[in-house]
């Protein structure tokens, strides 16, 4: 695992990871938003090591938080986190049971991996399940993060979108092109998500 947060914690990035908690924790006061997708508008960044550290930095600060990997495509939180994948979000939505939530090495901070991969995760993904079993993740966390695949490159995300309370574009400062990131705002208005804001990546 190596992660910014916890190998360079007075880092200038790392503090930036702080803010983008305190952010979120005042962005929608009225109604808190405790489940949020942190979605990438295309794969140039590493949208899995981001969303990673921000889970880091809240159960840091006392949050209890659940990361679900929700890339059934390429699953990866479990490699960070150094967690079996043996059975994850993928076998849950299928099958049901109990979460198959695994613990990591740092305080508050569960990571529900995505499971060996499946062939039509869309299908998954479209179920009435996903936002039961969501529902139920947030009632047992303070906060629930989602990775999962590029806005634009398939439907995943937006799945995803129609189901949290939130959502964080995440912009990558050297790639992402303009109109790259308005047609990935246009995909989030079209399910009526929640988009709080964007994070700009890799800026120099």
């Amino acid at each position: 695992m190596n992660l910014i947060t916890l190998t360079e914690p007075q880092s200038a990035i790392a503090e930036a990871y702080q803010s983008l908690r305190t952010s979120l924790e005042f962005s929608s006061l009225e109604k808190p938003a405790r489940s949020i997708l942190m979605a990438a508008v295309d794969g140039s960044i590493d949208k899995t090591a981001a969303i990673a550290n921000l889970a880091v930095v809240m159960a840091q600060a006392g949050d209890r938080v659940i990361l679900v990997d929700g890339d059934l495509r390429q699953p990866r939180q479990h490699e960070i986190f150094g967690v079996a994948n043996t059975s994850g979000l993928a076998q849950w939505l299928e099958s049901g049971g109990p979460a198959p939530l695994q613990k990591t090495t740092i305080d508050r901070l569960w990571v529900l991996p995505g499971g060996p991969t499946v062939s039509n995760p869309v299908a998954l993904l479209s179920t009435r399940r996903l936002g039961e079993r969501l529902t139920e993740l947030t009632g047992m966390a303070d906060y629930v993060l989602i990775d999962a695949p590029p806005l634009l490159k398939v439907t995943d995300a937006a799945l995803w979108a129609s189901q949290v309370d939130g959502v964080v574009m995440l912009v990558n400062g050297g790639h992402t092109k303009k109109d790259e990131a308005q047609r990935a705002k246009g995909i989030l208005a079209r399910v009526q998500a929640n988009l709080l804001g964007a994070v700009l990546l890799n800026a120099e």
